[in-house]
C-alpha cells in the first residue's frame, strides 16, 4: 500500500473506509470497514452534569487547529489499556497533509499552557471521520468530544464517524449500526457543504453546549 497518497485516502473515507497501521513502527496500512460501524448523533449526545459543570466553569480552554501535530502525538502515546498505536510516522505523515489541506482538524484542551486532552479527525463535506482522542487529566477528552459536536452542529454537519462503539462513547450518546445504514447516512452527509467554525472555544459554541442533552437519569 505504498501508494496512498492524500487524495486517495479522502477518496477512501468517501466509500466508508479507512486506514491503521498494524502498530506505531510499521509501514504498511490496513483498510478496515466495520460491519458494525460507530456514530455519535449530532442530535443524540448527551451530557453528565457533572461534566457539563465542568465544561461551563471556563477551567479549561478548548482551541480548535493550534497544536495538530502534537495532538496526534499524544494520541499515539502509550496508555493505560492502550499500550500499542496504530498511529504510526506514515499516519502522522498523511494526515499532516491533510491537515494543511484543511481536511484534517484537532480540538485540544489546555490547562493554561499544557496541552491536556484532545481529538483530532477528518473532515469531507458534511461528515467529520473521529480518528483518535487522549487524555492527561480526568475528562478532558470528554471535553473535548462536547466542543467538537457543539460545533459541528453550528458549522452545519451531519455526520459524526466514531468508527467504532466503546463504553466511553455509549455513555454520551455513541451507538453502533450497520454498515449498510452508515453508508446511506455517509452519502447523505457528503453532499452537504458544512464549515468547520473558526472558535471552538467556550464562548463561541456557549448556546450550542447548552443546547445539548443532559444525561437521562441524573439529578
Amino acid at each position: 500500500m505504498s501508494d496512498i497518497t492524500p487524495e486517495s485516502l479522502l477518496d477512501a473515507y468517501a466509500s466508508g473506509i479507512f486506514p491503521m497501521a498494524p502498530d506505531r513502527d510499521s509501514d504498511e496500512l490496513n483498510w478496515y470497514f466495520p460491519e458494525e460501524r460507530g456514530i455519535l448523533p449530532l442530535d443524540g449526545m448527551v451530557v453528565p452534569r457533572k461534566l457539563m459543570r465542568t465544561i461551563r466553569s471556563g477551567k479549561f480552554q478548548v482551541t480548535a487547529d493550534r497544536a495538530f501535530g502534537d495532538v496526534m502525538l499524544a494520541c499515539a502515546e502509550p496508555a493505560p489499556g492502550r499500550e500499542e498505536t496504530w498511529i504510526s510516522p506514515r499516519i502522522c505523515a498523511l494526515y499532516g497533509v491533510l491537515h494543511q489541506r484543511n481536511h484534517a482538524h484537532s480540538i485540544e484542551v489546555w490547562d493554561g499552557e499544557r496541552l491536556v486532552g484532545g481529538l483530532y479527525g477528518v473532515a469531507l463535506g458534511g461528515v467529520f471521520f473521529g480518528e483518535s482522542m487522549f487524555s492527561r487529566q480526568r475528562d478532558v477528552s470528554k471535553i473535548a468530544l462536547v466542543h467538537l459536536v457543539a460545533g459541528l452542529r453550528q458549522g452545519g454537519y451531519r455526520l459524526l464517524d466514531t468508527q467504532y462503539t466503546t463504553p466511553h462513547l455509549t455513555t454520551l450518546g455513541g451507538i453502533g449500526i450497520p454498515a449498510a445504514d452508515y453508508l446511506v447516512l455517509l452519502n447523505q452527509a457528503l453532499t452537504v457543504r458544512a464549515v468547520w467554525p473558526d472558535d471552538f472555544s467556550l464562548h463561541a459554541l456557549r448556546d450550542d453546549i447548552a443546547s445539548l442533552r443532559p444525561h437521562p437519569g441524573e439529578s
